[in-house]
């Protein structure tokens, strides 16, 4: 099992330089969870970017068997909020991060290094609750 965010969804969406690192990733997962937040946030982005009609990417890639969208609860809002003292920006506002990773990945730096990070999250107990 291994959690999905926005950025993995927009960047597999948009066919970004790491889409195949996060296809890979997916792939050998047997469950992929993401939050309903990151699902509208997907939404949102693709939306903003690329029109209505660019959302059906985001919502034919996340009907696929292996996603599986969770609500928010507080085990999930602490696992997140553990996840970005474990591997966030520091004190930063999200939505500066969000744009700081958003950049790193066009650029095509970091995607190796988030799916590093979504496998220590899992190996490390933070996502435990999830599974």
């Amino acid at each position: 099992m291994i959690v999905a965010d926005t950025s993995a969804i927009v960047a597999i969406v948009f066919a970004e330089p790491e889409r195949d690192v996060f296809v890979r990733v997916i792939q050998r997962a047997q469950r992929v969870l993401v939050s309903t937040v990151s699902v509208v946030e997907a939404r949102m982005v693709v939306h903003g970017t690329r029109g209505q009609r660019a959302v059906v990417l985001v919502d034919d890639l996340l009907r696929l068997p292996m996603f599986e969208a969770m609500p928010p609860g507080a085990s999930e809002t602490d696992a997140a909020y553990a996840a970005f003292v474990a591997f966030g920006e520091g004190n930063r506002s999200f939505g500066s991060v969000i744009l700081r990773r958003r950049v790193q990945l066009r650029a095509g730096q970091g995607a190796e290094r988030y799916a590093e990070g979504l496998a220590t999250l899992h190996q490390s107990g933070i996502v435990a609750s999830w599974s």
